[in-house]
């Protein structure tokens, strides 16, 4: 099953974050700009947390026994660097106990063509586990995918989620026809456009420079 989750399809406090990350008035605060990326992930986290299985546990309260539901999957939490940390730190924040990893996808530019790079990656066992990776951006696509395909010699997941802030019609798309197996994507919102340099539009600008400042590297 392909499961594609938009947040802002419908009115909540996830608008005031975008306000925040899109608006080139307030942008410029890096600090805030982190935040309201987590504030994101974390959003996503409790949505996601709705399809995940849970188990019933007795415990005691301080007046009587009582049966409550906890999670039982087992959930990797893995960031594309370096712009998918704020978005990883949030995830965390609703799933302190998830194991991580974390790895490289970048755009190498030749001439006026890119390919995504993957030359990084640390990873736990992903057998039978719930993985969520995440990345701020879902542009192409591309990234999604290579580093998808960068993480199957680590085992099968028993379920595979895509966590993004923004991304494109074309992203979403992309990743529909490419996709490994099932999975299901959860993002603040999608955009109609990609430009010529295949950044969306209108987007947010860099999210990685937005979020720890420019980098030398192209």
């Amino acid at each position: 099953m392909k499961e594609v989750n938009i947040l802002s399809a419908s009115r909540s406090v996830v608008d005031n974050y975008m306000n925040q990350l899109r608006n080139v008035e307030l942008q410029n605060d890096r600090e805030k700009f982190r935040t309201a990326i987590r504030r994101i992930g974390r959003v996503i986290g409790y949505e996601l947390s709705k399809s995940l299985e849970y188990e019933t546990k007795q415990i005691r309260t301080p007046l009587d026994n009582h049966s409550q539901p906890t999670i039982s999957d087992q959930i990797v939490v893995i960031t594309i660097l370096r712009a998918g940390l704020p978005l990883h730190e949030g995830l965390l924040d609703i799933f302190p106990d998830a194991e991580n990893g974390f790895i490289s996808a970048y755009r190498k530019h030749e001439g006026e063509e890119f390919h995504i790079e993957v030359d990084y990656v640390a990873c736990p066992n992903l057998e039978n586990k719930v993985l969520i990776l995440n990345d701020p951006m879902l542009a192409t696509g591309q990234s999604f995918i290579n580093a998808w395909k960068a993480l199957q010699e680590y085992g099968k997941p028993k379920s595979v989620h895509l966590a993004a802030v923004i991304g494109s019609e074309e992203g979403v798309s992309y990743i529909s026809e490419n996709a490994l197996s099932d999975y299901k994507l959860w993002v603040g919102g999608v955009d109609p456009i990609l430009n010529k340099q295949k950044y969306i539009v209108p987007g947010l600008g860099d999210a990685g420079d937005l979020a720890f400042g420019n980098k030398l590297q192209g």
